[in-house]
This record gives C-alpha cells, structure tokens and sequence, in this order.
C-alpha cells in the first residue's frame, strides 16, 4: 500500500503583499514549500510526492528540489483557478498509478510546520477508516450574527462541539477520485472556499478525526510569515503538543 502526497501549491499569495508568490519567498535563503516538501520527504510512510504549482515556477520548483535532495517528487503539474480544482487535477494526475487502496495525502503548501506525529496519526486513522482529516478543538467562544441586527447575538454554539479541521488530510485513492468525479460531474462540494473534506461531507461521507497541532499554521498574513520566521531561527515558539484526536 502506497501512500502519495499532494502538495497544493498553486496560489499567488497576493495577501501576503510580496514580489514572488509567498510558496516560494526564501526564508533563511530556502523557499517555504520547500520546508513542507521536506518534512514529507522525511516522513518514512510517504512513498512519492506530487505538487500542483503555480505556472511559471515548475522548473523552479524542481530546481529546488534537486537542490535540497527532495527525491521523493514524482511530479509538477499547474493549479486550477481554486485550491479544489487543483486538488482535483492532482488526484486526475495519479489515475493509472495509483491502487484502489492506496492512500493520498493532501496539505497545504504554505503549512511547513506540519509535525511528523501529525502525518502518522492522520495515516493511520486512514489505514483504518478509509479517510482521515487533522484537528484540533475550537477553544474560543463561537457566537452566531442576528439577522435582524448583525451587530448583535442571541446565540453561541458550544465549543466542546466543535473541530479546527485543516491539512493534512488523507483517503483512500478510490474513495477520493470516485468522489471529485462525482462533485465535478453534479457541482457539488466545489464552491470557491470547498476543499476535499468539506467536498466529502457535502456528498454524504462520513469523515473521521486524526490528530492536529498548533503549531501547523496557515501562512497567509503577514504576521503568520514573521511567526513561521522565528521558528526557522529558533527564537519562539516552545515545543507544541501534538493534540490527541479525542481531545476536547
């Protein structure tokens, strides 16, 4: 069984206010996805890694990549006009290479703190579900807008029922490309803020938890990138807690 990891790397970043799109601004001379690439890289259970990139930097990309001894980085294919239409691309690249029980790992790009703990927990749930999503409890207060006075509330929604789900993300082959073919062909679960686990739940599958971590965050402000800056040069940022699945 044969695990592949698909790398979402197709935005431009234009939040984030920079000269390159933020997957490929250097930080300490080395672009963050390649930060992510290596920690799959690393990961033993990851047997191939494929990226979805943004035009103009495959080669660029693969430069990288030699350069950093990613070995493991099968392919390089162009993004959709959405994080979900790269997705979908990606799982079309692996149609005649991939077995029906082999398991795809999706993640973000621009996630390069994503813990090994985290990949292995999130694999196993999918060994043993067929699906698996990172997560983590929602520890703020959640309050509902008034229609009638969005300015006001009347009602929260308890905190001990609700997950942060992000990447990583893994399922079996055959369940995720029946699945975006299913979505592509009716429209469902392919909004512009759908990704491949809300896609599931919208089609009637259920998803199942894996562990998360804090410490894996987003790169999309400015201050996520001055974060992730010092991490890189050790001067934050204590040892994170990998959260168990069933923490509440």
């Amino acid at each position: 069984m044969a695990t592949t990891a698909i790398i979402i790397a197709g935005g431009s970043g234009t939040r984030m206010g920079l000269e390159v799109p933020k997957q490929f601004h250097l930080v300490e001379n080395k672009p963050i996805l390649l930060y992510t690439l290596e920690a799959f890289q690393d990961h033993p259970s990851i047997s191939s890694i494929g990226v979805v990139c943004i035009d103009g930097w495959h080669e660029i990309l693969q430069d990288y990549a030699t350069r950093y001894g990613v070995t493991k980085l099968d392919w390089v294919i162009s993004g959709g006009d959405s994080a979900q239409e790269s997705i979908y691309l990606g799982v079309q690249r692996l149609q005649g290479h991939c077995k029906d029980d082999d398991v795809v790992m999706i993640h973000d790009g621009i996630r390069p703190l994503v813990d090994p703990a985290v990949v292995s927990d999130v694999l196993a749930v999918c060994h043993e579900h067929g699906n698996a999503v990172t997560s983590l409890p929602y520890n703020e207060q959640i309050f509902t807008i008034d229609p009638s006075d969005p300015n006001t509330t009347t009602h929260y929604v308890p905190r001990e029922t609700l997950r942060r789900v992000s990447t990583p993300q893994a399922y079996r082959y055959d369940l995720l490309a029946s699945r975006y073919q299913e979505a592509f062909e009716t429209g469902v679960g392919i909004g512009a803020s759908s990704y491949a686990n809300t896609m599931m739940v919208d089609l009637g599958v259920r998803l199942h938890f894996a562990a998360g971590s804090d410490k894996n965050i987003k790169l999309t402000t400015p201050d996520d990138l001055a974060l992730f800056h010092a991490y890189v040069l050790g001067k934050t940022l204590p040892p994170t807690k990998v959260g168990n699945r069933e923490d509440t």
